[in-house]
């Protein structure tokens, strides 16, 4: 279905229709207390469209006063070894590559501010980081007094205050739905300069399409990006591309710029997916129904006999299978989660109880479906070590 939806990247109409779900939580990294506060949370709606000018995908439904990010948010990673190891590699060849030494790097968007203060460590280097969700006192680095921390969401007041030798705006664009008149804002912490370099690094979507990983699919991601429509979008905004690649088992696209007239710079390899994202789109659309009938299978096999699943991973995939499944508790009760902040909460929506790897050694789950493969490896060997001997199936 074409509408006459206004693309926010490109700014052209024509928007297409693809995927609409309703009672989808406003917010997935909440901490929630209760299971009652959990299952009463607030519910938007999603009604994806792309853009097949640009290739940019939104969610047209958005409603940004359904929003409310807070400190109680719990958006880190950095409790897996190998997200750690992973982060701290990326903010290495980024501190080297720009020669970030003795410089001022600010990151917009910083949620707990570990790449900051990796950024800061490897300098040494000061910096700003500004996000609503920060908690003070939690971070230990040893650069915290070179870093100064402001508890708020970026705006146009800070866009001509806050600036920088180089600038960090990582899983944060996926967040915004004006995308274009947020890049174009974000260029002012350049202060007019060219040489500074920026790096964006967010959520790769044609990878979401093409596996129909709807569990990365939720309220919270307004905006949705492959390379090229990334690519397009801030050369739009006057950004001459530097680097454009995959990493973390291509699930993130890492692109770093510096402001220019955007033709500054020639086309990379990456940029050039617009068919492939339109075939991407017609596979996700089609592919959908059959993806969620093959997980009722999987899950409902195991409940059938008798066994026991849970989730791998309470994080915002955890919640967007969840409430897409719509499995009861008895079917998949819990919800495992290594990150200590999330332990003993309830999952936004279905009320599933987060719980620590040791409980699966009482528990005894016969399946874990795992919410991202990349961790298949690290989990296993926990579940190893704790003598549970369930299958363990990346979705």
């Amino acid at each position: 279905m074409t509408t006459d939806d206004i693309c926010p990247a490109c700014h052209r109409a024509g928007l297409e229709i693809f995927h609409e779900q309703s009672g989808v939580p406003a917010h997935s990294v909440l901490l929630m207390d209760t299971r009652d506060t959990a299952l009463g949370y607030p519910t938007g709606n999603l009604r994806l469209g792309w853009c097949p000018q640009c290739g940019f995908i939104t969610n047209t439904a958005f409603d940004v006063t359904l929003n409310d990010y807070n400190q109680q948010c719990e958006e880190s990673q950095g409790f897996s070894p190998f997200f750690r190891d992973w982060l701290s590699d990326v903010a290495k060849r980024f501190v080297d590559r720009y020669d970030l030494h003795d410089k001022t790097v600010l990151e917009i968007g910083c949620g707990k501010g570990e790449f900051l203060a990796l950024c800061c460590e490897l300098g040494p280097n000061a910096g700003i980081g500004i996000d609503p969700a920060y908690i003070p006192g939690r971070l230990e680095s040893s650069a915290l007094d070179r870093i100064e921390f402001i508890v708020d969401l970026y705006s146009e007041a800070y866009a001509g205050r806050l600036t920088a030798d180089a600038v960090a705006h990582r899983h944060t664009l996926e967040h915004i739905h004006p995308v274009a008149e947020h890049v174009r804002m974000v260029r002012g912490a350049a202060s007019g300069r060219d040489d500074v370099p920026f790096f964006w690094e967010l959520p790769e979507t044609l990878r979401v399409l093409e596996e129909v990983a709807f569990w990365d699919v939720y309220y919270e991601h307004c905006s949705y990006f492959t390379p090229g429509s990334l690519a397009r979008l801030l050369r739009q905004e006057g950004y001459d591309l530097l680097d454009l690649r995959l990493e973390y088992d291509d699930q993130y696209i890492l692109l770093e710029a510096r402001t220019g007239t955007g033709t500054g710079t020639e086309p990379l390899p990456l940029e050039d997916d617009l068919e492939r994202t339109r075939a991407a789109v017609a596979h996700f659309q089609a592919r959908y129904p059959v993806r969620i009938a093959e997980l009722r299978d999987l899950v409902g096999n195991v409940h059938a006999k008798g066994g026991r699943t849970v989730i791998w991973g309470a994080g915002s995939k955890g919640v967007a299978f969840l409430t897409t499944m719509g499995f009861g508790l008895d079917q998949l009760g819990y919800a495992v989660d290594i990150n200590p902040h999330k332990q003993g909460k309830f999952m936004a929506g279905t009320g599933q109880e987060v719980v620590s790897p040791a409980f699966l050694a009482e528990y005894r789950p016969d399946l874990v479906l795992v919410m991202n493969s990349v961790y298949l490896e690290e989990i296993g060997r926990m579940c190893a070590d704790l003598g549970v001997d369930a299958r363990l199936v990346g979705v």
